[in-house]
C-alpha cells in the first residue's frame, strides 16, 4: 500500500497549505528578527547562538522560496513533497529548541502546529509516522542533552508529555480532517448528482415540443425553452435577459390571468411563422402570489389537429369499410358500361353517356384507392435526411418517371441542409405537390414548370422545402378548406391529395401551408423538424 498516494479526487490541500506556508514564513522571520534585535535573549539562542542564527535564517529563506512558488505558480505538492516540507519544520524546530536550552524553553511546543498541519495535510499512516518522528526527536534531544550537559529530570517529564500531546494532536486532527473530507466528498457527490439531474431536466425541457416559460414577480423571464421561443416568435439569437414586455400579447394575457384568474381566454394570437394561434396555461409554482409562475405554450393548431385526427381516425375506419362495399357495385357498373359500349348501333348521344359513366367510375375508384391507402398508411419512421443530395436524386427520378418532358429547377440556398423526415413519405409529399404544380402551371401558362427551393429559416433555424409553380393560385375563400379531406376545385379531383400531404407532414413533426411568393407565384412551404430537436 502506498501511504503517499492521494486516494480521493476531491482532496485539494492547496488552500490549507498556502495558509500554513504564510505561517511558517512569518514564524521564521519573527524568530530571526527577535534574535537579531536581542529580544528575549535569555530564551532564543542562549545556548548556541550560531546554530540558532543559521537555522532561523535558512528556515526563513526556504519558507520564503516556498511562498514565492505559491504566488507565481499554483504549486500543488504531492504527499511526498508535503512530508518533506513538514520534515524541514521538524528539523528546524528541534535545532532551534536545542540551541535555546532544550525542552524547557517552550519552543518545542511549536511542533504541535506542525503536527496538526501534518494531520490535516498528510493521509493515512504517514501522518502518524510524522507524529512518531516528532516525538522521537523531542525525546532524543532531551536524552542527548542529559548525557552531554546537566539537565533537570523534569525535562524528561516535559519531553514525554509533549510526545504524548503530539500523538493526541495528530490523531485528533486526522480524525477531524477525515470527517470533514468525507462530508466534503459527500457534498461534492450530491452536487454532481444535482448538476446531472439539472442538466438532464434542462435537456428534456429544451427538446419538448410544448413551450415552457417561467417568469418571476417582476415579470422577468427566468426560463424559456426553444419551443416557447419559436411559438412566441422570439429570435433565437436574442440571448439578453428577457421580460414579458418583450412579448406584449403574452404580457397582456398574464395581466388578464392575474386579475381574473380562470376568467380569461387561453388563446393567444401571435405571428410566429408556424401558427397563427397558441394556447397558454398558467401554473404557479407555489401558493404564494410572489412566487414564480410557469406558462405552458402549445401550438393551438396542432391541438386542434390532434382532435381532428381522432375524429378522422374513426371516420377513416368507417370510410374504409364503406369503400370496400362500394367497390363491388362500382365494378359491376363499370363492367356493364364496357359491355354496353361494345353494342352495335349506339347513337353518339348514348356513346357520350357511356363515357360519362366510365369517367365517373374511374374517379370514384381513385377516391376508393386514396381512402384505402390512407387507412392502411404505415407509421412514420423519421430519420436524418441530407436535403441537398436528396432533392437532386428526387428531381432525376421524377423526371425519368414522367412520360412528357417537364421543367423542374432546384435551388439550394445553403450547403449541407439536414432535416428530419421519413424519406419514403417525403418522396410521396413532394411528388404530389410537383404533380399539382406542373398541372396548374401548364393550365395557366402552357408550360409545365416547378421550382424546388430548400433552405434554413433564419428565425426558427429549421430546414424548409418550397414547391413553387406559376399556376393561378388558390382563391382566398378556399384557403381555410385547402387541406380538408375531399375538398377540391376540380370535377376530376378526389380532394385527398393535399390532405394526405398534410397528414404525412404532421406525422413527421413538419408543417405545411400555402402562401404567395413576392412575385405572386403559388408556393407550398414545408417546414421540417430540426434534426437535433425532433422528438
Amino acid at each position: 500500500m502506498n501511504v503517499f498516494a492521494i486516494n480521493s479526487p476531491t482532496y485539494n490541500p492547496y488552500d490549507l497549505l498556502r495558509v500554513y506556508t504564510y505561517y511558517r514564513t512569518l514564524l521564521g522571520a519573527v524568530l530571526l528578527l527577535m534574535f537579531q534585535g536581542d529580544i528575549a535573549r535569555n530564551v532564543l539562542g542562549n545556548d548556541n547562538p550560531d546554530i540558532f542564527f543559521y537555522t532561523s535564517a535558512s528556515y526563513t529563506l526556504i519558507n520564503f522560496i516556498s511562498l514565492i512558488m505559491f504566488w507565481r505558480v499554483k504549486f500543488l505538492p504531492s504527499q511526498k513533497q508535503l512530508f518533506s516540507l513538514l520534515f524541514i519544520d521538524l528539523v528546524a524546530i528541534i535545532l532551534l529548541m536545542y540551541s535555546s536550552g532544550g525542552i524547557l524553553n517552550g519552543l518545542g511546543y511549536l511542533l504541535l502546529v506542525a503536527v496538526a498541519a501534518g494531520g490535516m495535510l498528510l493521509r493515512g499512516q504517514i501522518a502518524i509516522f510524522f507524529a512518531a518522528l516528532a516525538s522521537i526527536a523531542v525525546i532524543s534531544e532531551s536524552t542527548y542533552r542529559y548525557f552531554t550537559s546537566s539537565l533537570d529530570n523534569k525535562a524528561f517529564f516535559s519531553a514525554g508529555s509533549l510526545g504524548a500531546l503530539i500523538f493526541i494532536i495528530a490523531i485528533a486532527f486526522q480524525y477531524l480532517t477525515r470527517k470533514i473530507r468525507s462530508s466534503n466528498e459527500e457534498a461534492i457527490a450530491q452536487a454532481q448528482h444535482v448538476a446531472h439531474l439539472q442538466k438532464l431536466a434542462q435537456m428534456i425541457v429544451e427538446r419538448m415540443r410544448t413551450g415552457i416559460v417561467v417568469f418571476n414577480k417582476n415579470r422577468g423571464i427566468e426560463l424559456l425553452n426553444n419551443s416557447a421561443r419559436n411559438l412566441l416568435g422570439l429570435p433565437p439569437e436574442q440571448t439578453s435577459r428577457l421580460t414579458l414586455r418583450d412579448v406584449p400579447a403574452l404580457d397582456h394575457k398574464v395581466t388578464q390571468w392575474q386579475q381574473a384568474k380562470k376568467q380569461y381566454s387561453p388563446i393567444l394570437k401571435i405571428d410566429n411563422g408556424l401558427s397563427d394561434e397558441v394556447k397558454i396555461n398558467f401554473a404557479p409554482l407555489e401558493s404564494d402570489e410572489n412566487t414564480d409562475t410557469l406558462i405552458f405554450v402549445e401550438d393551438n393548431r396542432a391541438i386542434a389537429q390532434q382532435a381532428q385526427q381522432l375524429k378522422l381516425a374513426s371516420l377513416g375506419r368507417l370510410t374504409a369499410s364503406i369503400a370496400h362495399e362500394i367497390r363491388n357495385p362500382l365494378g359491376a357498373i363499370s363492367h356493364a358500361s364496357q359491355l354496353l359500349g361494345e353494342s352495335e348501333g349506339l347513337s353518339p348521344h348514348d356513346q357520350r353517356l357511356l363515357e360519362i359513366i366510365d369517367n365517373h367510375c374511374k374517379r370514384v375508384n381513385q377516391i376508393i384507392e386514396n381512402v384505402l391507402q390512407l387507412s392502411r398508411r404505415r407509421m412514420a419512421q423519421p430519420q436524418q435526411v441530407q436535403l441537398n443530395t436528396w432533392i437532386e436524386h428526387f428531381m432525376e427520378e421524377y423526371k425519368n418517371s414522367r412520360a412528357e418532358p417537364v421543367d423542374i429547377k432546384v435551388i439550394c440556398l445553403e450547403h449541407n441542409i439536414v432535416g428530419q423526415f421519413d424519406p419514403g413519405q417525403l418522396h410521396q409529399v413532394i411528388t404530389n405537390l410537383c404533380d399539382n404544380g406542373l398541372r396548374y402551371s401548364k393550365i395557366a401558362g402552357g408550360k409545365a414548370s416547378v421550382i424546388l427551393e430548400i433552405g434554413v429559416d433564419e428565425k426558427l433555424q429549421r430546414p424548409y422545402i418550397n414547391v413553387i409553380d406559376s399556376g393561378p393560385g388558390i382563391a382566398l375563400e378556399n384557403l381555410k378548406h385547402l387541406f380538408e379531406p375531399f375538398f377540391t376545385t376540380e370535377n376530376t379531383g378526389s380532394g385527398l391529395g393535399l390532405f394526405i400531404c398534410k397528414e404525412l407532414c404532421e406525422a413527421n413533426q413538419a408543417f405545411i401551408h400555402y402562401r404567395r411568393t413576392e412575385d405572386g407565384s403559388s408556393c407550398f412551404h414545408i417546414q421540417l423538424a430540426h434534426h437535433e430537436r425532433a422528438l
